[in-house]
């Protein structure tokens, strides 16, 4: 009997260690999550320094593990490494950021042809822009720095953007977004506001 209520004992102590060490481990998983949430800031000027193409494969599963309306994933991503056309299109496009150092940058754009039909088109917007949020938080979370520069609804933008990287007329440019090793620190800006929380109605 003495030796049952040991085993019972230890077994308990064991199980406790356990869900202690999960809860542990969930909690620090969360602080994890939302510092890289909250400490992601705009990074428009770069060392220059390549990245690796394992760093590129990671930022582009992060984008692709986006939801999307319907899972239509209506997204495509042209990745731009050619330095001489990062410089052109930096060049031509001041906003973009691409001749800044930048070691590549990625063309987030919507696939029309994957786009859900009639007035719930424009989810594709909704769609690659949580693609291109994942990338940046990817970025951050990797040491890297990143910009989300606009190009969709600017069409003079989009007409550039198609022109530079000869896209199909359905394939639509939503943004652009260089990436590589930080040569800045911008202070991390708390944009919480309580002032423009509504709780269940207006």
């Amino acid at each position: 009997m003495k030796k049952l209520i040991i085993i019972m004992a230890a077994a308990m102590l064991v199980a406790c260690s356990a869900d202690k060490n999960k809860q542990n481990s969930e909690n620090m998983k969360e602080q994890v999550v939302l510092e890289n949430i909250q400490t992601r800031t705009s990074i428009r000027q770069f060392t220059g320094e390549k990245i690796l193409q394992e760093h590129v494969d990671k930022l582009l599963h992060a984008a692709m593990s986006a939801p999307s309306a319907i899972n239509r994933q209506p997204w495509a991503f042209v990745v731009v490494t050619d330095q001489q056309l990062l410089d052109q299109m930096g060049e031509a496009m001041p906003n973009c950021r691409c001749n800044n150092g930048a070691a590549v940058a990625f063309v987030m754009c919507g696939d029309m042809t994957k786009a859900i039909d009639g007035d719930m088109q424009g989810f594709w917007i909704h769609d690659v822009s949580a693609a291109t949020e994942n990338l940046l938080l990817a970025a951050h979370a990797m040491g890297l720095g990143a910009v989300w520069t606009g190009v969709y609804p600017r069409m003079e933008r989009v007409k550039m953007v198609q022109d530079f990287l000869s896209l199909p007329e359905h394939i639509i440019p939503l943004c652009i977004v260089p990436v590589g090793v930080p040569a800045e620190q911008p202070a991390v800006k708390d944009k919480y506001n309580a002032e423009i929380i509504h709780y269940n109605k207006w």
